[in-house]
């Protein structure tokens, strides 16, 4: 399959509502006539020839346009997706080196592909990896009360494997991509649970938890994948019980941020950018208390927002008091497949986030099921 093929393919299955219209050949003379051939999301119809459509002169009033450029808002830094470990799994192990060079170029190509910019890349597990792990699980015999503070055993070679390999793939197809990393849960030895299910960070973890942050960092930069910004703990105020995951509380991360974490960031004088919260809109009062803390919200870049709870004009007090502080909106997906309205659902929280009232300047859906990749390789593999 030729790659405008696959496109035109990749897109149909992402993009577009299953209602949709196609232009057939018109009969020389009738070029403005369309004929129309749709189908319905319930599959009631399919492909059922409908009334011809036909271009007729513009009745509506001329309309003017002004654009004010002494008015400016929040500069748009980038669009994508998450690349969970099954994902990468999927297109390192799943499809022969062609196809997924081919999937890879209709990612991340500027040129030619859809060309996608940020990245979130889960730190260890999530509830999206084929195994529980994190760079620093301890030997089966050594008891986790034992934990490990100077991190002896920290290693990344779980990501050596497919996960970084896809992902310098995708950076020397977009030598701009950004990567956010976040991590669901630190190593289980560092928390009150001794698992990266359930628990909190133990207050003789958080120097630990700090070093952690600083090793992870500088392996991936050594490893041709350097980290554009981290948060420091997804959705702090959910902790699932069937994946990994770590309650913080507001007051927990402002001190484990203006203590532990941002003083090693600044003398290690790493460029990545620090972000709080990760969490949802009906939540902002927790990144509002972290930045109201003058000298921890000085080792901050900004905050990370999801949708699952709240409105996204949460973010508008967010920007007023704050307006030095980036927002990204890194996470946002439906609860079950999107069919039909996947488009204007897209569309709207493109537009909804990134509107000059809600100042996000950046959207990372978090794609279901590994669905954007799967779609692509899929395609590729046709």
């Amino acid at each position: 399959m030729t790659f405008l093929a696959m496109a035109a393919v990749l897109f149909l299955t992402l993009l577009l509502p299953t209602a949709h219209a196609q232009q057939k050949a018109s009969p020389p003379g009738n070029a403005s006539r369309i004929e129309v051939v749709e189908s319905s999301e319930d599959q009631r119809e399919t492909l059922q020839e409908k009334p011809a459509l036909t271009f007729g002169a513009a009745r509506t009033p001329n309309l003017t346009i002004t654009v004010n450029d002494a008015v400016k808002y929040q500069q748009i830094d980038g669009f994508g997706a998450s690349l969970t470990d099954s994902s990468a799994w999927l297109l390192w192990n799943k499809l022969t080196e062609a196809q997924r060079k081919e999937a890879m170029q209709m990612l991340f190509s500027p040129a030619k592909g859809i060309g996608l910019g940020v990245l979130r890349q889960p730190m260890g597990a999530s509830d999206f990896a084929l195994s529980d792990y994190s760079y620093d699980d301890l030997p089966p015999s050594q008891p986790t009360t034992q934990g490990d503070p100077q991190l002896q055993h920290f290693s990344i070679d779980h990501d050596r494997a497919y996960i970084l390999p896809v992902l310098r793939e995708a950076l020397a197809l977009n030598p701009n991509l950004k990567i956010i990393a976040s991590p669901w849960s630190p190593p289980g030895w560092m928390k009150t649970s001794g698992s990266m299910i359930y628990g909190a960070l133990l207050p003789s973890a958080y120097a630990p938890f700090a070093k952690y942050f600083v090793r992870f960092v500088q392996e991936y930069e050594a490893a041709g994948v350097p980290i554009y910004a981290i948060t420091m703990q997804n959705e702090p105020l959910n902790i699932p019980g069937d994946y990994p995951g770590m309650g913080m509380t507001a007051r927990e991360q402002i001190t484990f941020l203006l203590n532990d974490l941002g003083p090693p960031f600044r003398d290690a004088h790493l460029k990545t950018k620090i972000l709080v919260f990760d969490h949802n809109w009906d939540l902002i009062e927790y990144p509002l208390q972290v930045l109201s803390d003058a000298k921890a919200a000085a080792f901050a870049a900004g905050s990370a927002t999801h949708c699952y709870g709240g409105n996204v004009t949460a973010q508008n007090e967010l920007h007023e008091r704050f307006p030095d502080k980036d927002i990204w909106l890194t996470e946002c997906s439906g609860g079950e497949w999107q069919k039909g309205k996947l488009l204007q659902e897209q569309v709207r929280l493109v537009i909804g986030a990134t509107g000059r009232r809600a100042w996000c300047c950046g959207i990372l859906p978090w794609i279901k099921s590994t669905s954007l990749f799967s779609a692509v390789a899929r395609t590729a593999a046709a």
